[in-house]
């Protein structure tokens, strides 16, 4: 499969977590997304009215994070903030699951809370979309698995590698096992250390089917060239 820029701008998720960032920060970000036509902006819910704000009209979406960036707080505070970050005009949720509960298989635990999230988020707005941060990194074969279907059991639109802040981010194996776990309905967003053109064209290959990076401006440029 041929990817031009056009395509890969529009698979990327133009994002800015660090918690320095100002709403100058923000407005460039939208910026940015604007001029090369990311698919949304991910930011920490705080920045999210910003954004929307920022993003009328333009066809980029909102996506907000979701007890991030260790999926450790209760399902309620997770809702809780799903709910306001689409009231506020995200269009996506990124949600961390919770890691503990899913290691120790308490499998209803971590798929009630998927569920709350997305039934949260779509009764804000029925278009929302829920994606879910199974952090690879901390994970084995099998919770990876584990993960992906539980998310699709809960009626999640994608599963996502990592937040960016453990440590590892996205790696091209897991985002193939991602794939065949969820099969072709489902998204896969591969997150975490993508700087360059090469490694986010590799996780497309690998079957992912949205990329989250810092670097999408960088990303583009260098497939200009």
């Amino acid at each position: 499969m041929e990817i031009t820029k056009i395509k890969l701008a529009g698979m990327i998720d133009h994002t800015l977590l660090k918690p320095t960032a100002t709403s100058k920060d923000i407005i460039t970000l939208c910026t940015e997304a604007r001029e090369y036509n990311f698919a949304a902006v991910c930011v920490n819910p705080y920045w999210v009215p910003l954004a929307a704000e920022q993003l009328v009209g333009s066809g980029v979406s909102v996506c907000s994070v979701i007890g991030f960036p260790l999926g450790a707080t209760s399902t309620a505070a997770k809702v809780g903030e799903a709910l306001q970050a689409v009231q506020n005009g995200a269009l996506e949720v990124d949600m961390v699951i919770n890691i503990g509960a899913l290691k120790e298989c308490s499998t209803e635990i971590v798929l009630n809370e998927i569920r709350a999230v997305v039934e949260a988020s779509r009764a804000q707005n029925p278009g929302a979309i829920t994606k879910v941060i199974i952090e690879t990194c901390y994970l084995n074969r099998e919770q990876k698995v584990l993960a992906c279907r539980l998310a699709a059991r809960a009626g999640a639109r994608f599963v996502k590698t990592s937040t960016g802040f453990g440590p590892e981010g996205a790696v091209v194996e897991d985002v193939a096992l991602m794939r065949a776990t969820v099969g072709p309905e489902m998204g896969v967003k591969a997150s975490g250390g993508i700087r360059t053109a090469g490694q986010a064209l590799a996780m497309i290959k690998a079957g992912a089917s949205r990329i989250g990076a810092s670097a999408g401006v960088n990303i583009i440029k260098e497939m200009k060239q």
